[in-house]
């Protein structure tokens, strides 16, 4: 697949595709592989590089001066944006919601963010805030490129369909086609790419996206109707919503796992020296498990989609957390 778009260089691309034995044997049940995308080599990225050299790509192609985008205290997308446009070249802003004093964000304000509280303004009028502050900045002289939360766009869609073609290709040099692969889903972008770059590289594997923000049926929607955006820019067929299942992981709440979440992120720290934070890896980690099987016709294909930060704050406190 040959994506002509304007496209920031920002990661070590391939991430390593691997087979987690040692946690396959502590496990006692069906093989599964790691996508490492905690690898992709960008600072403390993940899986966020990927949109945002699309996003910045396009950024910087119609004149921009300002990358304006937001989230919460748990952001991995903000401190990502916030070294990504640094490295690109622009001044960042970010709209927040939430306490700003948070690891994430005094990531991103050490790097040179601008931090623009929503005040009493609660997540989900960031999208709209982060397009307000666009406004008042172009008003000002200062052209900015908005983006929403977590570069949900079709754009940023993009990067996840290369790494869907990426995968594809690691894939077919090993000869093993998984069962599933799951990965979680927060607002949604990376899903879709994922599920447009399966369909250009006619790799039909079910999707299991583990939803840890919005219900399901909210869900949904965004992803098929980012997906299929996505489709358009690469020229390629609309993806199928038969290949997606979406599961219910929110929980006891947003960037709260559960115990048994919490037990089985502490067992892939002790056998593969993997960390998962609390609001994306640990409820995607333990629903791949929960779908492991010996009869499978495949391996699960768990992608880990990383964020160090919030995975280093969610490790217990030596004296204090510890029992």
């Amino acid at each position: 697949m040959t994506v002509e778009l304007p496209r920031v260089a920002l990661g070590v691309f391939p991430t390593p595709l691997v087979r987690a034995h040692r946690l396959e044997s502590a496990l006692g049940r069906g093989s599964l592989l790691l996508k490492r995308d905690d690898l992709a080599g960008f600072g403390l990225a993940g899986n966020k590089t990927r949109p945002l050299e699309f996003l910045l790509g396009e950024a910087r192609a119609r004149g921009a001066e300002v990358f304006v985008t937001g989230g919460g205290p748990g952001s991995n997308f903000c401190p990502a944006a916030a070294m990504a446009a640094r490295a690109a070249g622009l001044d960042c802003e970010l709209v927040v919601w939430g306490d700003p004093h948070s690891p994430n964000l005094s990531l991103a304000t050490a790097v040179g963010a601008r931090l623009v509280p929503t005040g009493n303004a609660d997540r989900e009028a960031v999208d709209e805030l982060v397009l307000r502050r666009a406004d008042e900045l172009a008003e000002a002289g200062r052209p900015a490129f908005a983006v929403p939360r977590g570069g949900s766009t079709a754009l940023g869609a993009v990067g996840f369909a290369v790494a869907a073609v990426e995968v594809a290709e690691q894939l077919a040099a090993t000869g093993v086609t998984p069962a599933l692969i799951v990965l979680a889903v927060g607002s949604g972008g990376s899903c879709a790419g994922l599920l447009a770059g399966l369909a250009t590289v006619g790799l039909s594997v079910p999707v299991l996206g583990v939803s840890v923000s919005r219900p399901p049926d909210q869900i949904g929607p965004r992803v098929l109707e980012l997906a299929e955006g996505c489709a358009r820019l690469l020229g390629s067929a609309a993806p199928s919503a038969e290949q997606l299942e979406l599961l219910d992981a929110r929980g006891p709440g947003f960037g709260t796992a559960s115990p048994l979440e919490r037990e089985r992120a502490a067992l892939v720290l002790r056998t593969e020296g993997l960390l998962l934070d609390h609001t994306y890896g640990a409820e995607a980690f333990s629903a791949a498990i929960d779908r492991l099987s010996g009869d499978m016709s495949g391996p699960v294909l768990l992608w880990h989609t990383g964020g160090l930060v919030p995975a280093l704050s969610a490790l217990p406190r030596a004296g204090r957390d510890a029992a």
